[in-house]
């Protein structure tokens, strides 16, 4: 048995589950509710299986923070209603040592803090009207955030106080985003919303 996961946008997955039962022969399928949304589960005669996990808050607020820029969004029912797109440059490695060195990485991380306090102020204002304590029944708030880019970047950015409102929001991570751009900033809303399929199939005769 092999597994894989695929996205799949939420207005597509009755197609695609009626097309892998058209691969699979008949199914049986349940739906439950959890806090994320439908959770759908599926096994079909011939072994193969699916879980699809959805992610469906709304308003849904993305941060995206790389060396090389960052984007602030929020979407309403899958559209970028806000949105701020940037871009900053942080030194990533030098081939220098001794004092050098030294100088170059006091300079990288002035650089990077730089950064992470451009993104911190786009976030608040995109995200949250730029009120640092908003009233929880407060409208246009997001209901959950998608995150990528550099790991270590985003945790900066999501700690600091001004920011304090979006903590304990349900998440969901894209860490292999590039330098977020409006394209990506785009794709990630897609991608943000999708249900996330682990699909599992009996390996084909012959394979070992």
């Amino acid at each position: 048995m092999g597994s894989r996961v695929i996205e799949v946008d939420p207005e597509r997955l009755d197609r695609w589950l009626a097309g892998f039962a058209e691969r699979h022969g008949p199914v049986d399928a349940t739906r439950e509710d959890t806090a994320d949304g439908v959770v759908v589960r599926a096994q079909a005669v011939d072994g193969a299986s699916v879980v699809a996990t959805p992610f469906t808050y709304d308003p849904l607020g993305l941060v995206l923070v790389r060396r090389g820029g960052y984007a602030a969004g929020l979407a309403v029912a899958g559209r970028l209603t806000a949105a701020k797109v940037g871009s900053r440059h942080v030194q990533s490695r030098t081939a220098a040592g001794g004092w050098s060195q030294q100088r170059f990485a006091r300079r990288r991380d002035k650089q990077a803090d730089e950064l992470v306090e451009a993104v911190v102020r786009h976030t608040r204002r995109v995200l949250l009207g730029d009120d640092e304590s908003p009233r929880p029944d407060a409208k246009g708030l997001p209901d959950g955030l998608v995150v990528g880019g550099d790991r270590a970047l985003v945790r900066e950015v999501l700690a600091a106080p001004a920011l304090r409102a979006l903590r304990g929001l349900p998440m969901r991570e894209l860490y292999d985003l590039p330098d977020p751009k409006r394209d990506v900033l785009e794709t990630a809303v897609r991608r943000g919303r999708a249900y996330r399929v682990t699909l599992t199939e009996p390996d084909k005769p012959g394979n070992p």
